[in-house]
């Protein structure tokens, strides 16, 4: 129960920096391109995606960068799944450690679903657009946070957290097994489950 609600929600905010700057600043710049005509969008958006052909030019560009646009998801959404699973991952780890989680499962499942990307172009199985399909946004880092996030639950909670978790992006998979996001996802997943040697 809040005590103090106004005072108890500011701690909560304050001692979770780096997830609510980042919240701030995914909501100024999407702001930003929603104000843009359509055709100075589509361009600033492929420009900073992290598909094979960016990744070739830019690497360390694209994957900072991607991070800060997003799809067309309400802001409440990203409210509260930044308050869920972002919050209390920051409060656990201290901020360096959840970036370092962060920044394993984003630019790990990036390499790893573009490089099937490019194993499929190259058997035939995609077309070459594919090379330059336009991928970014912050799904990738929010699902090793909230994988590594499992090993805070206290037991037998943990077993249904990790049952729907393992359920929702293996659905993803399931519904469309030549979806490199998909894949993304499984593999961001698993790398965030792979952090329990950083937490506490």
């Amino acid at each position: 129960m809040l005590s103090r609600p106004p005072a108890d929600v500011w701690d909560y905010v304050r001692d979770a920096p780096g997830t609510y700057l980042w919240l701030i600043a995914l909501v100024g710049v999407s702001q930003y391109v929603r104000r843009l005509p359509a055709d100075r969008a589509a361009k600033l958006l492929e420009a900073n995606s992290t598909n094979l052909d960016r990744l070739h030019r830019a690497p360390i560009k694209v994957m900072i960068t991607s991070l800060f646009f997003t799809t067309g998801t309400s802001w409440l959404f990203y409210a509260v799944t930044y308050s869920v699973f972002h919050a209390p991952t920051e409060h656990w780890l201290g901020t360096w450690r959840w970036l370092a989680v962060l920044g394993m499962a984003h630019v790990g499942a990036t390499l790893l679903s573009e490089g099937w990307v490019a194993r499929e172009i190259h058997s035939g199985r995609l077309p070459q657009s594919e090379r330059t399909t336009t991928d970014y946004g912050v799904s990738y880092a929010q699902a090793g946070a909230a994988a590594v996030l499992a090993y805070r639950i206290p037991m037998p909670w943990r077993v249904p957290y990790l049952i729907v978790l393992i359920a929702f992006y293996g659905y993803g998979w399931v519904k469309n097994r030549r979806d490199f996001t998909a894949i993304g996802h499984l593999c961001a997943l698993a790398i965030g489950f792979a952090c329990f040697w950083i937490a506490p």
